[in-house]
């Protein structure tokens, strides 16, 4: 069974906020271990402190490149970087802070890279301390993308009942719409294809919603937009013997996704996508970004630098993200 398990490389994320207790209180199920060997890749002496915290049998064990990396539950395995001081502020923003869940990101690519780890699962950063550290990116993806010198990637949100990827996504509604056309929206068909398709899932259903309301109804509502950048990227794909479905109404394909008409949505903009999986719940949503050359998974919170150092923290996003990189690793 050893061959199997894939090695989970999780960052710390920013050890101001909850990252670290989500970590552990994560590693507290026993579950995570039957299926994978989950290494983190941060600071033992805050994992440290968030088990004592926590007050949980777990111990922590240090590891660096030369260590072999299988696991065992009951114990942490941490890739110790030793960047920051054992009494880092809870809930402030440092550019020590910053600067290591740079590091740590960093580091998990490195060792990705080197075949040591076969996916990523972040916990947060602050983008705020990020910039303060010197690292000036939006966030997470735009660091993987470009240490990875990836050009087309996408952000996937999945849940258990619903996978969606956009095409477009931190841009304002109206820049959206202009940036949308055939070459990216087929370039999006065609990651969401390959992701599914490398986790296994043969011939995956896409449905690809319109732009505008009932998909334009025939030039209704709207100004062609469909025509003009959706249905010639469908037509492509079609071609190429994908099996893709669009442009629908967003409306209701949502609801026929989670129903399993669709294995995933192609959403056009940010609030299009996120809405829907928002609603089935926060704790279950994962964000994944697709098109590196390695499995990268995310909570879908933040910081929470209101909570941190107190313990409340709700881990089953991070269980949830754990789960999706075990099962999006490729195959070995």
């Amino acid at each position: 069974m050893m061959g199997h398990k894939p090695i989970v490389g999780i960052t710390m994320g920013d050890a101001s906020g909850v990252g670290p207790e989500i970590i552990v209180k994560s590693l507290q199920s026993k579950h995570v271990y039957e299926q994978s060997h989950p290494i983190v890749i941060g600071d033992a002496k805050i994992l440290k402190r968030a088990a004592e915290l926590l007050s949980t049998e777990l111990t922590i064990k240090e590891v660096d490149s030369n260590s072999d990396f299988t696991t065992r539950f009951g114990e942490i395995v941490c890739y110790d970087l030793d960047l920051l001081p054992e009494d880092l502020p809870f809930g402030q923003v440092s550019s020590e802070a910053g600067n290591a869940a740079f590091e740590y990101l960093r580091t998990a690519i490195e060792l990705a890279n080197n075949g040591r780890i076969d996916a990523i699962c972040t916990a947060p950063l602050n983008k705020e301390a990020l910039h303060k550290g010197g690292h000036i990116y939006p966030g997470h993806t735009e660091i993987l993308a470009e240490l990875t010198g990836t050009k087309d990637f996408s952000m996937m949100l999945s849940s258990p009942k619903l996978k969606v990827i956009h095409v477009t996504t931190h841009v304002g509604l109206i820049d959206a719409i202009n940036m949308i056309n055939p070459e990216r929206v087929q370039k999006v068909i065609r990651l969401a294809h390959e992701t599914l398709t490398n986790a296994g899932v043969s011939q995956p259903k896409i449905g690809v919603c319109g732009i505008n309301p009932h998909a334009g109804e025939n030039g209704l509502f709207g100004n062609g937009e469909e025509e003009e950048k959706i249905i010639p990227a469908i037509d492509r794909v079609t071609e190429e013997g994908l099996n893709v479905e669009g442009p629908l109404p967003a409306d209701t394909l949502f609801f026929r996704a989670q129903r399993g008409d669709f294995d995933i949505v192609i959403a056009m903009y940010h609030d299009q996508g996120h809405g829907p999986i928002k609603v089935l719940g926060l704790e279950a949503g994962v964000n994944i970004t697709v098109g590196l050359p390695i499995i990268r998974t995310s909570v879908d919170h933040g910081t929470a630098f209101d909570i941190a150092g107190t313990g409340v923290v709700d881990e089953r996003s991070m269980l949830e993200a754990l789960r999706q990189a075990t099962e999006l690793a490729p195959e070995k």
